[in-house]
């Protein structure tokens, strides 16, 4: 609220200058005691917004539902809350970035009373402006995950805004994304595949069954082909219970002629050894004809598929609650 000169409805221009006050914007104030999460951030960003404009970029996916938009970047810094403006005249101010690109009305919506713009106009403009592709990557991974945008919804967005700044690293994001990526973390190891070991693309978090419909684990990502899967273990895993489960499906995918590598976060300093252990990870593989292994990625008939957003988004509240579970573990 800005400050109000008697006090009432606001800060007097006393309180606003004292401990019980703190300034969240340009001519706003906010109770000191209120906590400064990421979600109160954009919040308090979005008051400054004018008439034609919204909430874009991580901030807007975040308050849509995005669960991996943390806002945070490297060194674990605040980012700034984008608001793109239409060409409106604010300023850019501490925590705020102001984006004065074109703005169809039409893209904005608004949620819990903030005015954002839609999902794929907030991945669009994210991919953009991300430092390098393999971000931009993890953007619409992230986004897909939390349903908000689907693969074809952003190939359409982008093929339509040929001219715009970064679109070109935008439309390259999207050939190597996948909707059933299910962390940031994930989407690295597997571009690590794909780009750095140039080994095919594999598939993310598909359920393996053995010949008697019986599901034997869902990895992070399988080659299929090879027959490899690939893990990436953050810290939870490295410990108690989880390890000593992690180990015991390790040996379910061994016993079925799988082989098995994992990558943990301090390999993200040495790529290349990870890309090391890709390679001889899969030159040990069986490579075995579909009809001969012991796993198939074939599910049984009573089971239900979740892993594109099309199929996530045609779940009833009951049946996402129960089949999604595990995603938000």
């Amino acid at each position: 609220m800005p400050v109000d000169p008697e006090g009432r409805v606001g800060p007097s221009p006393k309180s606003a200058r004292g401990p019980k006050w703190r300034r969240s914007s340009r001519g706003f104030y906010v109770p000191a005691s209120i906590e400064r999460t990421v979600d109160q951030r954009i919040l308090e960003a979005s008051v400054v917004l004018p008439e034609h404009g919204g909430v874009t970029g991580w901030a807007g996916l975040r308050w849509m539902g995005g669960r991996w938009f943390d806002g945070l970047g490297a060194g674990m810094l605040e980012r700034p809350v984008t608001l793109v403006t239409a060409g409106d005249d604010i300023r850019a101010q501490p925590g705020i970035a102001v984006s004065a690109e074109r703005l169809d009305p039409t893209l904005i919506t608004v949620v819990d009373g903030v005015r954002v713009t839609v999902p794929v106009r907030s991945a669009d403009f994210e991919m953009r402006y991300a430092e390098e592709l393999r971000t931009a990557v993890q953007v619409l991974d992230m986004a897909a995950f939390s349903d908000l945008v689907s693969l074809a919804e952003a190939w359409a967005y982008a093929m339509t805004h040929p001219g715009w700044t970064g679109i070109g690293m935008a439309r390259a994001a999207i050939a190597l994304a996948d909707e059933n990526s299910w962390s940031p973390q994930e989407t690295l190891m597997r571009l690590l595949w794909i780009l750095d070991a140039r080994l095919p693309p594999p598939l993310c978090n598909r359920p393996l069954f053995d010949r008697d419909g019986r599901h034997i684990g869902t990895p992070d990502f399988i080659d299929e082909e090879a027959g490899v899967i690939g893990e990436y273990d953050g810290p939870v895993h490295l410990t108690g219970k989880r390890r000593a489960r992690d180990l015991r499906r390790e040996e379910v995918y061994r016993r079925h002629g799988l082989e098995y590598f994992t990558m943990v976060a301090a390999d993200h300093a040495t790529p290349g050894l990870v890309v090391d252990r890709m390679h001889s990870t899969r030159e040990r593989a069986a490579f075995k004809a579909p009809s001969v292994r012991d796993w198939t990625l074939v599910p049984p008939a009573w089971w239900q598929p979740t892993h594109t957003v099309a199929q996530r988004r045609a779940l009833s509240p009951d049946r996402r609650s129960k089949l999604l579970a595990h995603r938000a573990a």
